[in-house]
């Protein structure tokens, strides 16, 4: 049963997480994440430091026209400087301008970077937390205050570093954040701290906890600050932020509320939780993580024949959550570990039906795990396993028939490889020989192929590569060793794989283009159904 407590959730992806190297977001790109935050439920959005740049002070700008229907959006900065009060703060100002109700502050709780940081006392570090936060709040500002480095300045001076907390409450912060900015500590060191400074501070203030992944405890610690009565979790989508990265929220989501039973989320914004997390990824131009828990493409993948058998009978067998809370979709792996559950499950898939008892679902396994063993790889081309299994059904309509192909390479040229291929094949009873030429073989070969058939396959027009991967498969064998080549493709409205082996690099690459073709006409037809 539900536990009444609520824990709060707090994103800076728009900040933290941009510091992650690598990404850099247009204000496009902010604005079109803080609307998938609010549509999702996150309580508070940090969208970065007014006055730190023109992009975030544009940003907060824009905000102003956009109607948030969940979400709190938060400005971010540090106290003020020493030796300026925070009416004269030009970066204070730029807070106020910003007009959001929120306000997260920042100060330094660790003696070391007050006299070595900032180079000021410890007695003017204090007065620089009490002043700012009072001076936001006498402005109409609501404030949570993070402690910079608190549990690195706990273990050193916990004296001082209670007086940086107390200084924040005192002068009116409603949210006291504990930050473990350098990501070293461990769950029972943040449990013991937390305990310890209730134990000082009482229970009349709100905690959040914020915490780096260094030393890949970041969730871990975060849940440990949970059960010690932390209420706001400080994180990001995807785990993004500096160095090794931040809490991330698409892993401390699910174990809070599915298995902790704390309330975060309502259960429709949960299921929001994978498909935003690989929206995100694209947004920030990060390949998705497909291995992430919950959230992954393959946090739900099964390969093994028993494990799919299992599943299929319950899913409990081998998944730990009913993948659907979180929006994710199961994954039948295909390979040479395959049984014939896998096939049977994957055929479904296709809109196929087979049973044990079909002699082509066992000719469809044997032919799996005969050319897996030439080095065929259908886990990473399901579309080429989808054609072997309509051609193993006699399902499989022939596109055209090939009748040769040659490639003229000239290799004299300083810049670019210019290639010539000449193709000739058959649609129905037509005989077409073509010519194309491209940057490299491959390129020459592609183009002929799609000359000689869009004619008869207009929509072929629409077909794009967007990826080419080669493998040498046994690389002892030298000039003679075998090449995988996997082709990704797409429509611009879906994606697909294709794969082909051979010893001659050509070969390999025509089988896997051909079949991308295959497939991609494969699925205009479905759609025009």
């Amino acid at each position: 049963m539900r536990k009444e407590r609520q824990i709060w959730l707090y994103d800076t992806t728009l900040r933290d997480g941009s510091q992650m190297e690598g990404i850099s977001l247009s204000l496009e790109d902010k604005l079109k994440i803080a609307q998938t935050l609010d549509e999702m439920g996150i309580s508070f959005i940090e969208g970065g430091w007014p006055g730190a740049n023109p992009k975030d002070e544009l940003f907060f700008s824009k905000l102003k026209d956009i109607n948030f229907k969940n979400a709190q959006i938060v400005a971010f900065c540090s106290t003020r400087r020493p030796g300026v009060t925070p009416e004269d703060e030009p970066l204070l100002k730029s807070i106020l301008a910003a007009e959001t109700e929120w306000v997260t502050i920042f100060g330094k709780s660790w003696d070391l970077h007050v006299t070595e940081g900032i180079g000021t006392t410890l007695e003017e570090n204090l007065d620089m937390i009490s002043s700012t936060v009072e001076f936001l709040v006498s402005q109409g500002r609501r404030v949570i205050y993070d402690a910079e480095h608190w549990f690195d300045g706990y273990f050193n001076n916990p004296n001082y570093a209670m007086a940086t907390l107390r200084a924040a409450q005192e002068a009116g912060a409603q949210w006291l954040v504990l930050c473990d900015t350098n990501g070293g500590s461990l769950p029972r060191q943040i449990s013991q701290n937390i305990q310890q400074m209730r134990m000082d501070l009482g229970n009349s203030c709100r905690l959040g906890i914020h915490t780096h992944n260094d030393s890949g405890l970041a969730v871990a610690n975060s849940l440990a600050g949970v059960l010690e009565g932390v209420e706001m979790i400080q994180g990001t989508i995807n785990g993004y932020g500096e160095r090794c990265g931040n809490a991330n929220l698409c892993t401390l989501i699910p174990n809070l509320q599915l298995k902790m039973q704390y309330y975060c989320l309502e259960d429709s914004q949960l299921a929001l939780l994978s498909p935003n997390s690989q929206l995100i990824s694209e947004i920030v131009n990060f390949a998705p993580d497909d291995h992430a828990p919950f959230v992954g493409r393959s946090a739900f993948a099964h390969k093994g024949g028993i494990h799919v058998a299992a599943v299929a009978k319950n899913p409990l067998t081998y998944e730990h959550i009913d993948l659907t809370k979180v929006g994710n979709k199961r994954k039948i792996v295909i390979s040479e570990q395959a049984g014939i559950s896998n096939i049977l499950s994957k055929a479904q898939t296709f809109g196929l039906t087979l049973n044990k008892e079909d002699k082509a679902a066992r000719k469809i396994l044997e032919k799996l795990k005969l050319l897996e063993s030439q080095g065929y790889q259908f886990e990473a081309a399901e579309a080429s396993f989808e054609l072997l299994m309509l051609d193993a059904l006699g399902k499989r309509k022939e596109v055209f028939e090939l009748k040769g192909f040659h490639v003229h390479c000239d290799l004299l040229t300083t810049t670019n490889s210019s290639s010539l291929a000449t193709i000739k094949l058959s649609v129905g009873q037509e005989d077409i020989l073509e010519v194309g030429e491209g940057n490299g073989p491959v390129s020459a070969l592609d183009h002929a192929l799609r000359k000689a058939l869009l004619r008869f396959y207009p929509s072929l027009s629409d077909f794009y590569l967007t990826d080419y991967k080669v493998r040498i498969l046994n690389s002892g064998s030298g000039t003679d060793a075998k090449t995988r080549v996997l082709v990704e493709s797409s429509n611009g409205k879906n994606r697909w794989t294709t794969v082909g082996v051979s010893a001659n690099i050509l070969e390999a690459s025509y089988k896997a283009t051909v079949e991308a073709i295959e497939y991609g006409l494969l699925l205009e037809d479905r759609q025009t159904i």
